[in-house]
């Protein structure tokens, strides 16, 4: 029988482990979870899932009666305490530094540069001054963006030095004190989810992305249209990617920018991409990269020996109604679609609930707002809490088609 800690993060990877073979310890921060994980668990215990220390005075002494095979997390806010928690035990997996690493995309950009990889002219500015001085540098567009950042948030596109003012007065209203400037990259932005085992990378799923104009990614669709051009150079530039940040095992989110000089890493990511990415990717390639995640480390799944071809397509829409205040949501009786509801006044414990209740819908709705609930502005991918449609389809066009169908017909009455 194995043994795993996982820290923090949504259920999805541990369903099923018991079935495996495998036990899962949960470390969680209470209330943040879904309760009924519990059934997949060997228990859960709690600590905060930032605090390397905290997590560490709860799993030593289980560690000591039963040692662990693994430990590892989802989620992005653990993944350098998770890394800490892994070289403290000396185990295989994400280590501090590759999570450091790929946490701070001015180090990313250094590993890179020093690697001689996807060139791309960047700074660290601390003042409104520094950023306008690296624009007149550069000549064109730059983004000026969190050193550390996740979800799209605080991402402000410069093309003058009015705007370099005003980026970096959005920044310290925020306590961001130092950001990453970088030049602007012309092109579609795709992602690339791979697993790792033993220093082996293989590039499993690639996607592509629909956004507004303060980047959030409001549609993602599998296998994107966009890479067919340049997949060979993804394929090649994904491993050495994670070779040069130290990744050795385990699922990782690449994105980048396809440019017309190739393409360019925008950043990457030691953890199951967000936004359903990883359901599409088994919809799409027929690979579950959850369920790898938990068998290919402990060796009872072999790592792909290629990346695969697509079986199909799917994709996922976040529904984006005006902000304001609901006043009702209107759903056709005859949508040809599994539709679920959340609760009036229910906080979910995940960001796209229902997720694995939908696995066999060719086309799924789930409704995340009921009367007199608040639509946000889109400000950041957090903010897509309205609900979402996915969709199979024979290939991209159709299953976005679907999604798009579907969305089309649902009425969000907001004022």
């Amino acid at each position: 029988m194995f043994r795993i800690a996982m820290i923090g993060g949504r259920p999805a990877p541990i369903v099923g482990a018991k079935e495996l073979g495998i036990d899962v310890v949960l470390v969680h921060q209470e209330g943040a979870y879904d309760e009924s994980i519990a059934a997949h668990c060997e228990r859960i215990i709690h600590a905060p899932i930032e605090d390397s220390d905290a997590i560490l005075d709860v799993l030593l002494p289980l560690h000591r009666q039963r040692p662990f095979d693994r430990v590892m997390t989802t989620t992005e806010p653990a993944g350098v305490s998770t890394g800490a928690v892994v070289d403290a035990l000396g185990l295989p997996g994400v280590s501090e530094a590759t999570a450091r690493a790929m946490l701070n995309k001015a180090l990313t950009r250094a590993l890179l540069a020093e690697h001689d990889l996807s060139p791309v002219r960047n700074r660290v500015v601390h003042s409104a001054a520094e950023a306008a001085e690296f624009f007149e540098q550069i000549g064109g567009a730059i983004v000026v963006k969190p050193i550390d950042g996740v979800a799209s948030m605080y991402i402000n596109l410069v093309r003058s030095a009015d705007d370099a003012a005003l980026a970096w007065k959005v920044l310290t209203d925020a306590g961001i004190t130092s950001a990453l400037a970088e030049e602007f990259l012309e092109g579609p932005v795709v992602s690339v989810d791979s697993f790792s085992f033993g220093g082996r990378h293989v590039p499993i799923g690639y996607s592509e992305y629909r956004m507004n104009d303060r980047f959030v990614e409001w549609e993602v669709s599998t296998p994107s249209r966009f890479a067919t051009a340049q997949l060979a150079a993804l394929r090649e530039l994904t491993p050495k990617l994670l070779d040069a940040v130290g990744l050795t095992e385990g699922p990782s989110h690449s994105e980048f920018v396809l440019t017309a000089d190739g393409p360019r890493v925008l950043e990457s990511h030691a953890r199951l991409a967000g936004s359903g990415a990883p359901e599409l990717v088994r919809r799409a390639f027929g690979v579950d990269i959850q369920r790898m995640m938990l068998t290919v480390p402990l060796g009872l799944e072999p790592l792909p020996a290629a990346s695969p071809e697509p079986i199909a397509a799917a994709a996922v829409r976040f529904f984006t109604p005006d902000p304001g205040t609901v006043r009702g949501v209107h759903v056709p009786d005859d949508l040809d679609a599994a539709v679920k509801y959340l609760p009036k006044g229910v906080v979910p414990k995940v960001f796209l609930p229902y997720l694995d209740e939908l696995r066999d819908a060719e086309v799924g709705v789930v409704i995340q707002k009921s009367a007199g609930d608040t639509v946000p502005p889109l400000l950041t991918v957090a903010d897509c809490t309205s609900g979402y449609v996915i969709a199979t389809g024979r290939d991209a066009d159709d299953a976005v088609a679907r999604c798009d169908a579907v969305n089309d017909r649902i009425r969000f009455d907001v004022v």
